[in-house]
């Protein structure tokens, strides 16, 4: 009954990247960003991948201002972490246009102008790409075996 009470406010998002989904809670905080119950330097050994996860909050000067909760699944590294990029973005989006009916401003107010930030930035575009399927009859999506003429 305690924890209903103490429920924090949190805004969520949802990142796709080739085969990965990753599921964004941010919350009001002070900068603690843990990915699957870890922190962001031991799941990411890369530095463009830790990179690519605090982009949209780097752009919206947000890194020390949110604690994010982010639960992630399938594919591989760098399609998790493009991922949570895009859901990062979106769970901003959410936070933003929030504060944005809460001051009654429309687009031109400083929630607007993240907003804009974050979609000329490319961050809530979905990447389209995904890898191209074996055809049969051949070695894999376009790869052919050896023809011999005789």
């Amino acid at each position: 009954m305690a924890e209903s009470a103490t429920k924090k406010k949190h805004y969520l998002g949802t990142g796709r990247r080739k085969t990965s989904v990753a599921r964004v809670r941010m919350f009001d905080g002070t900068g603690k960003l843990t990915i699957n119950g870890r922190p962001l330097e031991s799941y990411f050994t890369e530095v463009k991948d830790r990179n690519a996860v605090m982009a949209p909050l780097k752009l919206t000067e947000m890194t020390a201002k949110v604690d994010v909760r982010i639960l992630t699944d399938g594919g591989g590294i760098t399609g998790q972490s493009g991922a949570i990029c895009q859901g990062m973005a979106r769970a901003l989006k959410n936070y933003f246009s929030e504060a944005m009916t809460a001051e009654g401003t429309g687009e031109e107010g400083p929630a607007g102008g993240m907003f804009k930030k974050l979609r000329d930035s490319g961050y809530l575009t979905r990447d389209g790409r995904m890898k191209e399927r074996k055809k049969y009859g051949r070695k894999g999506a376009r790869r052919s075996f050896q023809f011999s003429k005789r």
